[in-house]
């Protein structure tokens, strides 16, 4: 079993997960294409921040089959549907200011080792694109970025009381937080290792 990336723009998707693909670690499938059945060859599921969100409450249940058999699910973007039980609704920063996008690690989890939060928190000198709000926090989940000066949890992980877990990012797609660091392609490499299961949930 691979790692399913719903590919829900045009164009070419990133370098990164392109490679995987030809090693056979990710399965690339364009949103119109989507069925079931790759919803149950899948380990784990990275979607982006194009996801159609309406169109995925379709496949709520063969989505929720792969998590409760302990797969694993990156999340880019605003949650706007409850496509599980247990998720929130997006909240946005009411008027933010840039204080208001300081980022501070919350947990050191492996998706982020050796990077400082600080690096991703601006890009060309402009902030605000890592992320302007939180998706809320899952009875149980544990913050892994916070945001602002109330530390509104930007990133989090949660261990589904069914099984699964689920991994928020409630930004642009982490994978392109390039920034002035360049740490998008080390990212990109961790999300599927993550998604994979080779990295601590």
């Amino acid at each position: 079993m691979s790692v399913l990336l719903i590919h829900s723009h045009f164009g070419a998707v990133a370098p990164g997960y392109a490679e995987a693909a030809l090693e056979g670690r990710l399965a690339i499938v364009r949103e119109r294409d989507l069925g079931p059945a790759d919803f149950a060859r899948a380990s784990g599921l990275i979607t982006t921040t194009h996801l159609d969100q309406i169109g995925l409450l379709a496949h709520a249940e063969p989505l929720t089959a792969l998590l409760d058999r302990g797969g694993r699910w990156f999340f880019n973007g605003h949650m706007l549907r409850s496509f599980v039980a247990g998720l929130g609704r997006y909240v946005p920063i009411e008027a933010p200011r840039r204080p208001d996008y300081k980022l501070t690690r919350l947990y050191e989890h492996p998706i982020f080792a050796g990077i400082e939060q600080s690096e991703l928190e601006e890009n060309k000198g402009v902030a605000g694109f890592y992320g302007r709000g939180h998706n809320p926090l899952p009875e149980g989940a544990r913050a892994v970025n916070g945001i602002g000066p109330a530390l509104l949890p930007v990133d989090w992980v949660w261990a589904r009381p069914a099984g699964g877990h689920i991994f928020s990012h409630a930004g642009n797609d982490l994978s392109g937080m390039i920034g002035d660091h360049g740490h998008g392609a080390v990212l990109t490499q961790r999300i599927i290792a993550w998604c994979e299961g080779r990295l601590e949930a």
